[in-house]
């Protein structure tokens, strides 16, 4: 097998040199570039610009000027709805290339692209869901309270200019999370997207652009966090933040929006637990949860279930067949329908992945399998055999902090008060699955957890309902109504008689 990841940069024709600013196309004021090494080979597969603090400051007033005086927030509802369909089909149209220049950003498996949340149709989905929400954005009438001869109004108007960070594990559906209910909502906004996932996102906004949105409403600044992202986010003219990725950097994005009194959205990871009790199927339990830390994104994503909490009658069970699908992973070129999984991101990922590995066998966890470097032609890309660790305890690193790799630590528990309280020993709150076949029981359990989504027997993303977490897993929703509303302000109107008026 040999990756054939430059050839396939040639026939994308990419070109990712230039920054969006006030509808044009420019390279950085200083020159600065930045080279993409592709994490399944090592190779540089191109360059984008790095923006300096000079371009960020004139990509933040375009947008302003566009919020301030521009049509769009004072557009009609029916002509959003007519850009955000029409961004929707042409995501959908351009799919293939989509998923070619996504394989380019970080390596995630064509094959993987068919799973619906990380496919282009999802995308697509998530601009014709906030598209519906548009027209229906209305406020309340409320009668006063004490009496007066008036009636009290309220209404929803957009928040202002958004400062829209996203990660590199799935640049194309958190783009879409964040820019379709900022722009249903009235809002403009200047995106960067991870140095590490570039050429798609760009493309994406290509595709915006073309759907007719006027200029200056979506600027696009491309650069590492020093100093893109720093210039972004402490800018004294954006309103809102909206961040996905770590815990760390979120605590950054969080100070800054608090040093402004910006408005900020935050999704920051998890620790996420399925939780399996002796009377699911064992086997589905297993295979899909094992499949959250090794297919498609490597356990690369914030809703990975990487810690699985498995009552003892089935445990050795379980092992048996996560160990099973941790042989069945297959690395290689994203671009063979054969290859099942990614590389991770880069060195500092992969080295960081490896630390905890050796982390768990020093805590005393007892590694089932993998934890070691394929050899061969595939030594030269970021890849780690999965990992699973049996007999972890809740405390162990492995069984606390996010990884973002394919590591599974399995921890047992004994009855259902142990779960609960093993599920939510966690400064995370994110997601979680409960696997059982007692419908009292799956209730009982969704009651119980903190985590932001609770899957029984399963787990999926959908783009029309709330997704975020609770603790450390962040701040705020995407999805649902709450997510253009939190792209909105609230003004109370007070109208006094119609005689009054008169």
């Amino acid at each position: 097998m040999v990756l054939s990841i430059k050839s396939r940069r040639d026939e994308a024709g990419l070109t990712a040199g230039e920054l969006l600013i006030d509808g044009t196309w420019r390279p950085p004021a200083d020159g600065r570039t930045w080279s993409h090494v592709h994490p399944a080979t090592g190779e540089q597969v191109g360059e984008f610009a790095v923006a300096a603090s000079v371009d960020v400051d004139a990509a933040v007033r375009s947008a302003r000027h566009a919020f301030d005086e521009g049509p769009w927030p004072r557009s009609r509802a029916k002509e959003r709805i007519r850009v955000l369909r029409r961004i929707a089909d042409l995501i959908r149209t351009h799919a293939g290339e989509l998923d070619t220049l996504l394989a380019l950003d970080n390596g995630m498996p064509l094959s993987f692209g068919q799973a619906y949340a990380m496919s282009t149709e999802c995308v697509a989905d998530v601009f014709d869901h906030h598209a519906g929400w548009i027209d229906k954005l209305g406020g309340e009438t409320l009668p006063a309270y004490q009496g007066g001869e008036h009636v009290v109004l309220t209404m929803r108007e957009p928040v202002g200019v958004v400062a829209a960070v996203i990660p590199w594990n799935a640049p194309l559906l958190l783009a879409a999370q964040k820019l379709a209910p900022a722009l249903a909502a009235g809002c403009t906004v200047v995106l960067k997207p991870s140095e590490y996932a570039t050429f798609a996102a760009l493309r994406l906004v290509r595709l915006i652009e073309e759907a007719g949105l006027p200029a200056g409403v979506l600027n696009v600044v491309t650069g590492p966090g020093d100093p893109t992202g720093d210039a972004l986010i402490h800018h004294p003219l954006v309103d809102k933040i909206t961040f996905t990725g770590s815990r760390s950097v979120g605590r950054l994005v969080q100070a800054a929006a608090a040093d402004g009194t910006k408005r900020v959205s935050l999704e920051l990871g998890g620790k996420s637990p399925s939780i399996v009790f002796p009377d699911a199927e064992v086997y589905a339990a297993a295979a899909v949860t094992m499949g959250t830390v090794t297919l498609g994104l490597s356990g690369q994503a914030c809703v990975a279930q990487s810690r699985a909490l498995v009552h003892r009658d089935v445990y050795d069970d379980f092992l048996a067949v996560a160990e099973g699908m941790a042989g069945m992973v297959h690395y290689g070129d994203p671009f063979d329908p054969e290859t099942t999984a990614s590389p991770l991101i880069n060195e500092r990922q992969l080295h960081r992945v490896l630390g905890y590995i050796e982390r768990g066998q020093q805590e005393g966890a007892r590694l089932v399998c993998g934890g070691d470097r394929p050899d061969g032609e595939l030594a030269a890309g970021n890849f780690v055999n999965p990992a699973v660790f049996a007999d972890v305890s809740n405390d162990a690193t492995i069984a606390r902090e996010e990884i973002f790799g394919p590591v599974l630590a399995v921890v047992p528990f004994t009855d259902e008060d142990e779960a609960v309280r093993l599920a939510n020993d966690t400064s995370y709150g994110l997601s979680a699955t409960v696997w059982t076949s007692d419908v009292k029981r799956a209730m009982r359990m969704t009651r119980a957890v903190r985590a932001g989504t609770v899957g029984i027997n399963g787990y999926q993303l959908e783009p029309h309902v709330a997704f975020g977490g609770f603790g450390r897993s962040g701040l705020g929703r995407e999805g649902g109504r709450g997510a253009i509303e939190a792209y909105t302000e609230v003004k109370t109107v007070l109208l006094p008689t119609t005689d009054e008026l008169m």
